[in-house]
């Protein structure tokens, strides 16, 4: 009995690994139109030439791994995997708006998503898992009240509207899909949860990363422009968290090349303490539009402490925090 509990458990845990089946097309210009009609989303990686360079094969070889191994995972999910040359498929590529060699982007009905997490299986995995997802989650009781609470981390709007059929609910789905799955869109038609909220009807509020208040958007009912335009008035929190899901999106928008970096583990008692005195210096100066915090724990990034730590000369087993210019990757 013993014997047979522990073998269903390592069965219950066995991480998927590559079946050696083919399932990332290669998009050219005769087939890349019947492959976005296929697929409910098509994610395809845009990719430089293949040289000779044994290195780079290798390194190609590892991307088109993330792909095929994603695909593996999400066979039943309705989502296509490509690969796109920038030299041999330039027509395809211009015509579908690929810009950046080494990107993935990925199609889902009119919209192209750059995809700017760490390219890996499961991140990619979870990202394209999200964005399956319905735009905007419903709030309909004191447990997912209580839930939607505690994402402290993300950036995140929650609305009170009438119910689905509301004009002002429609513009505020439609928004949320510009901005799926970066931003998160919560909605309540429950009076009772609303009024935990302190919500009236129409209204729509902003909640930044490690906040305790939200803002209210101004001047409901809203329009998807007004909506559009107040989040990315407001998109640069003042303290936010380094993670695997938009880690290029979060570095590359920084404050004219420098970046004011924060290194605290949050399982540590030094820091878990480090990071409230963060949390605090950020409630403070939430609206000083030049100062921008972003937090890096160690512990989730276990392959790039190493490098952390070499570059910048920092001990990462206790918090750090300084300030890093982009241009050369300098800690200042």
């Amino acid at each position: 009995m013993d014997f047979l509990l522990f073998s269903s458990a390592e069965e219950g845990l066995e991480f998927p690994s590559f079946d050696g089946k083919d399932r990332v097309l290669n998009v050219n210009e005769r087939n890349y139109k019947k492959a976005l009609k296929k697929y409910d989303m098509m994610c395809l990686l845009y990719h430089e030439p293949l040289r000779s360079d044994k290195e780079l094969q290798q390194q190609f070889h590892m991307r088109e791994m993330v792909l095929e191994l994603a695909a593996q995972v999400l066979e039943d999910k309705d989502i296509g995997f490509g690969l796109v040359d920038s030299h041999k498929d330039a027509k395809v590529a211009k015509k579908l708006g690929l810009e950046e060699e080494g990107s993935i982007y990925v199609f889902k009905d009119e919209r192209v998503i750059e995809f700017d997490g760490e390219l890996s299986a499961d991140t990619l995995v979870e990202f394209l898992l999200d964005l399956l997802e319905d735009p905007v989650e419903l709030i309909s009781n004191p447990m997912e009240q209580r839930a939607f609470e505690r994402m402290d981390e993300d950036i995140r709007l929650i609305g009170y509207f009438k119910g689905e059929d509301s004009e002002h609910y429609k513009a505020f789905q439609v928004t949320a899909e510009k901005f799926q799955p970066y931003v998160k869109f919560f909605a309540t038609f429950e009076k009772g949860v609303a009024k935990q909220l302190t919500l009236k009807m129409n209204e729509i509020d902003f909640y930044e990363p490690f906040m305790d208040e939200p803002v209210t958007i101004p001047g409901k009912p809203n329009s998807q422009e007004e909506i559009v335009d107040f989040v990315n008035q407001h998109r640069r929190p003042t303290l936010r968290k380094l993670r695997a899901e938009d880690m290029f999106e979060t570095w590359e928008d920084d404050m004219d090349g420098i970046h004011i970096v924060a290194f605290a583990e949050e399982e540590d008692p030094d820091g878990y303490e480090f990071l409230e005195i963060l949390k605090e210096v950020a409630r403070d100066n939430t609206k000083n539009p030049d100062l921008s915090i972003v937090w890096i724990d160690p512990d989730e990034f276990p392959l790039l402490t190493a490098y952390w730590e070499k570059t910048f000369k920092v001990d990462l087993f206790r918090p750090q925090i300084g300030v890093v210019n982009v241009t050369d990757v300098s800690w200042l």
